[in-house]
């Protein structure tokens, strides 16, 4: 990704959020946009031009649904993250899923996929 447009992380948990940013930085890809919650997200996506989003679709009491649907409405490409057990809306069947633990080819072929969109 030669341009300045950055990839939006929509996790909750801090921790995971932290091991994202690793892996991001070991690919040697710019920080990403973080988002802890929809509302976070919606904003970011609102106010900065994104490349891509990885959208965890447990985000505490809420799913990740109005940030797949925002993102779907601009274009951007995105996929979900989950620990399992989801069952993804129709609109967004097509996308892929990437199930936890993560694995670094994982992220790196999602981002991949992104790019060649």
């Amino acid at each position: 990704m030669s341009d300045n447009r950055r990839i939006l992380l929509v996790e909750d948990d801090v921790l995971i959020g932290m091991m994202l940013v690793d892996m991001f930085d070991a690919l040697d890809l710019p920080e990403p946009a973080q988002a802890t919650s929809n509302e976070e997200a919606l904003a970011l996506i609102a106010a900065e031009p994104l490349a891509g989003a990885l959208v965890d679709i447990n985000l505490g009491d809420e799913k990740g649904w109005p940030v797949a649907d925002a993102l779907a409405e601009r274009g951007i490409p995105f996929a979900f993250t989950s620990g399992g057990g989801d069952v993804i809306p129709p609109a967004h069947a097509h996308r892929k899923l990437i199930t936890k633990p993560f694995r670094i080819s994982d992220i790196e072929a999602a981002l991949e996929d992104f790019s060649a969109n």
